[in-house]
C-alpha cells in the first residue's frame, strides 16, 4: 500500500521521547483489504534492520518485543482491522513504547514497551489474517528519539555565573570606594591650600590662638603697685 507512516505533523504534547514515540493513526488504509476477522500489527525495527525485516507467516511467528536487542526488530499493538476503518472513532494517534509493564513483567505476548535506545526506528503497519500477512504499509522515515542526559553530566552553569557575579560586583564596589576616596583626599587637599594662601593656615591659626583678650597687657617698669594711687615714681 502506497501508505507512509509518520508522525503527527501537529503539535503535540511528548510527540518523541528518549522511550517513545507517537504515530498518526492510519485511516481507511485497509478498506476494502480487510475481513472482520483480520487484525493490523505495527512492525518497528532499527532502521539499519527494516531491509532484512521478514513479514511472519503466522501469529506464532511474530517477533517479540525483547527480541528487539538481538533481531533488531518486533511487532506490537494488535488491533483489530475494524479500528482503522473511515468511520472508526478511536483517537487518531498512537504511541509507540509507552508500556512499561512489558520490560518488569517480561511477559510472552506482543508488547508495546519502552524502546531502549535512541534508534533511529522505521516502522511499519501490516494486515494479517488467518492464512498471514494480506496487506502491508511502506516503512516510514527514520524516527530518531531523544537522548537522556545523565545527570551527572550535567556542569552548574547556572551556579557559576551566580558566583561570578558576585565577585565582579564585589570588585567593582571595591574600585568604586578607591575611587570615591581619592576624589575626596584630592578636594580636601584643594580646600586645605586655599585656607593656607587666604591666611586662614596652621600658623595664623596658631598665632591667634595665644593673643587671648581676657589677660591684660603686661604693666610698665616701675609700677609694681596696686591701686595706681599707691605707687610712687622713680
Amino acid at each position: 500500500l502506497p501508505y507512509v507512516p509518520h508522525v503527527p505533523r501537529m503539535a503535540l504534547l511528548g510527540k518523541v521521547t528518549a522511550t517513545t514515540f507517537a504515530l498518526e493513526r492510519p485511516r481507511c488504509v485497509f478498506d476494502g483489504h480487510a475481513d472482520a476477522s483480520d487484525a493490523v500489527w505495527l512492525a518497528v525495527a532499527f532502521a539499519n534492520a527494516s531491509a532484512t525485516f521478514r513479514n511472519p507467516v503466522s501469529r506464532a511467528d511474530v517477533p517479540r518485543y525483547k527480541q528487539l536487542p538481538t533481531a533488531r526488530s518486533y511487532m506490537t499493538l494488535e488491533t483489530a482491522a475494524a479500528a482503522y476503518s473511515c468511520s472508526a472513532p478511536d483517537p487518531p494517534v498512537l504511541r509507540v513504547g509507552g508500556d512499561t509493564a512489558c520490560r518488569d513483567q517480561g511477559r510472552q505476548d506482543p508488547c508495546n514497551g519502552p524502546l531502549p535506545s535512541p534508534g533511529p526506528y522505521r516502522v511499519k503497519f501490516l494486515l494479517m489474517g488467518c492464512r498471514g500477512p494480506k496487506a502491508e504499509t511502506r516503512w516510514s522515515e527514520p524516527i530518531l528519539l531523544l537522548r537522556a542526559v545523565s545527570p551527572s553530566t550535567i556542569e552548574p552553569v547556572p551556579a557559576r555565573r551566580g558566583s561570578d557575579v558576585v565577585v565582579i560586583a564585589s570588585i567593582l564596589a571595591s574600585l568604586g570606594a578607591v575611587l570615591v576616596t581619592t576624589m575626596l583626599g584630592a578636594l580636601g587637599a584643594k580646600v586645605w591650600c586655599f585656607l593656607c594662601h587666604q591666611g586662614l593656615g596652621t600658623d595664623a591659626f596658631t598665632r591667634r590662638s595665644y593673643r587671648t583678650h581676657h589677660i591684660p597687657p603686661a604693666l610698665p617698669p616701675g609700677c609694681g603697685c596696686n591701686p595706681p594711687g599707691l605707687c610712687r615714681s622713680g
